[in-house]
């Protein structure tokens, strides 16, 4: 009675079960005995049905346990078949970036959305899914979109857990920034750059963080939620990494300030690639003429890609420029050659579609100015007639022409400067090696194929019936400096000559406590004899980069026989070169979150982007561990 009372049974059941029973004098008092009326002939009294309860408790074989343990083995086997049909269905979706769902998921829809649709053509393939899916339970067909985020979840969870594995106890950098999505949030992206077991340089996606402001202590909050959540400690920061706004750069607020003070060794790197970025825009401005020749190419795609009738127009005379050049053998023809293209436009925010941008002007340059001729001649207004004509003087002076080729000369060179800084494997001193030499093919360029280029210009120029004056000044294409810590631990710099003050030096500055006092003085001994055994050695030679190097040491074994210096390689290799992966990040997250995806929620677009953009880690995690992961994450109705 006491077990199986109810609060709200008679006001004589509290007598057995609450109150207590002290009236003994009426217990052998015959039919009036308190305790034989309790129990009572009745089958639907409190006492038989407390006594029908207790059986049911010692019943065991209907134990919720017993039950699940009374499936057999190829119930459970089916039970993790059709499970793994939906995981799979999540996986293919979440690596191609897609939708999960439909506008209408009914029985009667058309197209119920991408995950329903997809799990009926594997159904419609497999007989064996089919059965299986088709005895499941209604209340255990696990495709529900609970169900799809839950398995995404832990597809998401995994691989981070995977990518904190690869950490382990290492110093790692954190590499930081934030823009817009679709809905108009402020996301922050946050992406961990750390060397693997295998002395690989690694810079893994690890977050989207929701953020209200851009302040720098919401910022900095945001990031240690994310590290905290993974056990990733504040002291084993080696390195920032962000763009050059001042809540991110700032020496006294911004963020690089307050994660410095938790921990003073994570120093701050300005984005290579932005820093090469600004020096760029900055060098066009200074330059009038070079600036204004921007300006005008913005005017003359403006004009001539103003409208769809332009392009139209535009396409057809390429398409007769194109049929004239291989009728006179000046192109050749084949599949995939003498595409029909558009003018680009030029970002204010990325300089190589500056780049993209002069090259596709000059690709169909005669195509443009016939398009402005034609503007000239039957234009429908006096105002648009008088822009093409002026557009059309400027594009056809030689000013206009030689900047257009100088431009896509020099744009190319740091475009491919800007491209290799925004490696993943780049690392900071291989970079500053890139740009020295960049520098030197850039004064290659100017002393020995200035007149190849005016050649060319000059070419161009009588082909299109434009004056040639005599140009003899030279414009001197900006120098980039790049500051750079640790060059002597450079095989290529070490190769020239070896520096081990230089290393011991950069250790007691700016590593102090990742070295005791005893390993600061055999760091010195251990360089003279790496300085004989690895310097020296035949291998060495060919290595081009610290990247290269670090991953030798390991492949030789001789990471284990010199720890120290080994340990300096990964702290300069843990230093950041560019923000470039936050930026594939914010792609992903476009892709991702579109204008019809707009109302996504922020734990979902997370988990999408962390198995979107860490394909290569999400590959390795195997389906079963998913579904061991989803049958305890909560109680199910059947096992698998």
């Amino acid at each position: 009675m006491f077990l199986f009372n109810k609060p709200s049974g008679h006001p004589t059941q509290r007598v057995f079960t609450i109150d207590g029973f002290r009236n003994w004098k009426k217990v052998r008092d015959g039919k009036n005995c308190d305790i034989l009326n309790h129990i009572g002939k009745d089958p639907n009294s409190f006492h038989r049905i407390a006594e029908r309860s207790y059986e049911d408790l010692k019943n065991q074989s209907q134990h919720i346990q017993n039950v699940f343990e009374n499936f057999t083995s190829e119930q459970i086997a089916n039970n993790r078949l059709q499970l793994k049909a939906s995981i799979e269905v999540v996986r293919m979706l979440a690596f191609q970036g897609i939708a999960f769902r439909g506008r209408d998921e009914s029985v009667d829809s058309t197209n119920r959305g991408n995950f329903l649709e997809i799990l009926n053509l594997i159904v419609s393939y497999n007989e064996q899914i089919a059965e299986v899916i088709a005895k499941a339970l209604k209340n255990a067909s696990y495709t529900s979109p609970m169900i799809q985020k839950e398995i995404l979840h832990i597809f998401s969870t995994k691989v981070k857990e995977t990518i904190r594995k690869e950490i382990g106890n290492a110093k790692f950098c954190i590499i930081v920034d934030e823009a817009r999505d679709e809905s108009m949030k402020e996301q922050m992206a946050i992406v961990l750059r750390f060397v693997d077991k295998d002395g690989f340089v690694r810079e893994r996606f690890f977050g989207l963080v929701h953020v209200f402001n851009t302040a720098a202590a919401t910022l900095q909050n945001g990031i240690y939620f994310v590290l905290s959540q993974h056990k990733l400690a504040i002291e084993n920061i080696r390195g920032q990494g962000y763009d050059g706004t001042s809540n991110m750069r700032g020496g006294w607020n911004g963020l690089q300030a307050l994660v410095s003070n938790d921990c003073p060794y994570a120093y701050y790197i300005h984005c290579f690639a932005h820093r090469l970025q600004l020096a760029l825009v900055a060098a066009s401005k200074e330059v009038i003429p070079v600036h204004q020749f921007f300006t005008n190419l913005t005017f003359i795609v403006n004009i001539v890609c103003a409208s769809c009738s332009r392009f139209e127009e535009l396409r057809i005379a390429q398409t007769a420029e194109i049929a004239y050049l291989i009728e006179i053998d000046e192109i050749q023809s084949g599949r995939g050659l003498n595409q029909i293209s558009n003018l680009q436009r030029a970002g204010d925010t990325r300089w190589s579609s500056h780049l993209r941008s002069v090259s596709s002007l000059i690709k169909i340059f005669s195509p443009a100015c016939e398009v402005l001729l034609k503007i000239i001649d039957v234009g429908t207004t006096s105002s648009q007639r008088a822009e093409a004509d002026s557009v059309y003087q400027v594009m056809t002076s030689f000013e206009f022409v030689f900047i257009l080729h100088l431009m896509k000369e020099t744009m190319q060179i740091t475009d491919h400067l800007c491209q290799e800084l925004q490696s993943k494997s780049q690392d900071i001193l291989s970079a500053m090696n890139l740009v020295s030499s960049t520098k030197a093919y850039i004064q290659q360029y100017r002393d020995d194929k200035w007149d190849d280029l005016l050649t060319n210009v000059k070419s161009f120029c009588e082909k299109r019936n434009i004056d040639v004056p005599d140009m003899s000044a030279r414009y001197i294409a900006r120098q980039v400096e790049l500051l750079i810590l640790g060059f002597a631990l450079d095989p290529q710099a070490a190769r020239e000559s070896f520096r081990i003050d230089d290393i011991c030096q950069l250790v007691n500055k700016f590593y102090p406590q990742d070295f005791t006092d005893l390993e600061k003085e055999q760091l010195e001994i251990e360089l003279n004899h790496y300085k004989h055994n690895v310097v020296q050695h035949s291998s060495f030679q060919a290595l081009s980069n610290i990247s290269e190097f670090c991953q030798w040491l390991v492949s030789t074994g001789k990471s284990t026989i010199y720890q120290l210096v080994f340990r300096v390689i990964v702290l300069v290799l843990t230093l950041p070169v560019s923000t470039a992966t936050t930026e594939r990040a914010f792609s992903a997250m476009n892709i991702v979150k579109t204008r019809l995806r707009n109302k996504i929620e922020d734990e979902f677009l997370t988990d999408s982007l962390m198995v979107y953009i860490e394909k290569e880690v999400a590959a390795t995690i195997s389906i079963d561990s998913i579904i061991d992961g989803f049958r305890d994450s909560k109680t199910r109705r059947v096992p698998f």
